[in-house]
């Protein structure tokens, strides 16, 4: 498997405790996101590389680079149509293409002035917002909060054929680690994440970033 991993108790230890925040797997190229997928579309995305088959391009479609919302929201693998769960991994700069392009799924005033001005940007956004909290192995809520964005129209066509450097079905891993969630978590490995850099200085601010993702791992 190529993705990083590493033992989830070090890792939480190092890890913001509260805040908006990226967290994810990245190097200077590429960052990892992950989705679930019934059986036939992930194993068609696994073995070509790209989403195609049975992938629709007209409907949203939500990528998290939190690998633990990814099973808070799949169940660790079990939910239907989510039984497989792909790590893929997206070039970096169309992440930040992604993120610069991003849009609230709520009205946040001082990021649009009126509802208006945010209905019409909700409107003609590729790239849907969304911050929710970011969760235990276990399910339950941190006070720390996850991103997760959902891209549709000339985004979601660009992600799904031209953005991805690799795409690996990670679904063994995701359930031999289930089996440890019980008890003290000291055998559960998760993939390495640290907080993710937005450097630009108007982009940050609009994300709702906390201010100690401005300069974390710069």
């Amino acid at each position: 498997m190529k993705l990083l991993t590493e033992l989830y108790l070090n890792q939480a230890s190092n890890l913001p405790k509260t805040g908006r925040h990226i967290l994810a797997q990245f190097d200077e190229n590429t960052v990892v996101v992950y989705q679930a997928y019934r059986p036939v579309i992930g194993h068609f995305a696994a073995e070509h590389g790209y989403f195609g088959g049975e992938f629709s391009l007209n409907r949203m479609s939500w990528i998290k680079p939190n690998f633990l919302w990814m099973m808070y929201r799949s169940e660790w693998g079990t939910k239907p149509g989510q039984e497989v769960i792909l790590a893929v991994w997206l070039r970096r700069s169309a992440f930040d293409e992604i993120l610069a392009s991003a849009v609230h799924s709520n009205f946040v005033p001082a990021v649009y002035g009126s509802k208006k001005e945010w209905q019409q940007s909700l409107k003609n956004s590729a790239v849907r917002l969304q911050w929710d909290p970011d969760h235990h192995p276990s399910g339950a809520k941190l006070e720390r909060r996850a991103i997760q964005l959902g891209l549709r129209g000339s985004v979601l066509a660009s992600y799904a054929r031209d953005w991805i450097v690799n795409i690996e079905d990670i679904s063994e891993f995701v359930h031999q680690q289930h089996q440890y969630l019980g008890g003290d978590l000291i055998q559960l490995l998760t993939p390495s994440e640290t907080v993710y850099p937005v450097i630009d200085s108007e982009v940050s601010p609009r994300l709702g970033l906390s201010i100690s993702q401005q300069y974390k791992n710069n």
